[in-house]
């Protein structure tokens, strides 16, 4: 029988891209995902900071020299501004408590669980793979702007090819081994070891296809990288 607990990443450009918060994408990803929930699956919704971390981080450097700590710490004030934006449009469904350690165990029979940034040095990315692991969940769905990943950046190589699948050493060779605030991976490196240490299954898919992601909650064909 298919798992029915689905932990989602939800990249911040999804969220709030550079023209402002995509309330069409919400409306789009609620409803898909209300209709899954009638059919019994359960949600944890963790939010990117997207364009409002990098407004904020640009702004506070035309002001002064920021530290590494205070760039970490408006990004993950982003996030849980991006996470109370999911938790309202699910006020019904959610738990009203945005989970901001993924080490601590929440109980709850809501539906959907919204969590955001954790501290300093750790991506949303990193929060998704430690909620996998203290609920349960073998595989964290990354939705990005991308519809796959590529072997080398498609925007410097043209001869860049999809991987729809790759194992967790070639996906590791791919962004190595550092992560920073600014980084512009498909999954984080430092969640990927985790996530491998884990053996779980990451999915990487273009969160703007609600028809896809749909494919995907209900066993069909999707577009998408599977990373295990």
């Amino acid at each position: 029988m298919k798992n029915k607990t689905y932990v989602i990443s939800i990249g911040g450009s999804l969220i709030v891209p550079p023209q402002g918060v995509d309330w069409h994408f919400l409306r789009e990803f609620r409803a898909l995902i209300l209709k899954k929930i009638k059919q019994g699956c359960k949600f944890f919704l963790i939010a990117g900071g997207g364009i409002t971390a990098r407004n904020y981080v640009a702004a506070a450097s035309k002001v002064v020299k920021i530290k590494p700590d205070d760039l970490d710490w408006l990004g993950i004030h982003a996030t849980r501004l991006n996470a109370h934006l999911l938790r309202t449009i699910f006020r019904d469904q959610a738990n009203p408590e945005i989970i901001k350690n993924p080490t601590l165990r929440l109980e709850s029979d809501k539906a959907i669980i919204v969590a955001s940034g954790w501290k300093p040095g750790w991506s949303t990315d990193y929060v998704a793979t430690m909620m996998a692991r203290e609920y349960g969940a073998r595989t964290i769905l990354n939705l990005s702007n991308i519809d796959y990943v590529y072997d080398k950046d498609p925007n410097k190589h043209q001869d860049a090819k999809i991987r729809p699948k790759m194992t967790w050493p070639e996906f590791r060779k791919l962004v190595g081994n550092i992560w920073s605030p600014a980084l512009n991976a498909p999954f984080d490196p430092i969640a990927a070891r985790k996530a491998q240490e884990l053996k779980l299954e990451v999915v990487i898919m273009n969160g703007k296809n609600i028809k896809n992601l749909g494919n995907y909650l209900a066993g069909g064909k999707f577009k998408g990288t599977v990373i295990k």
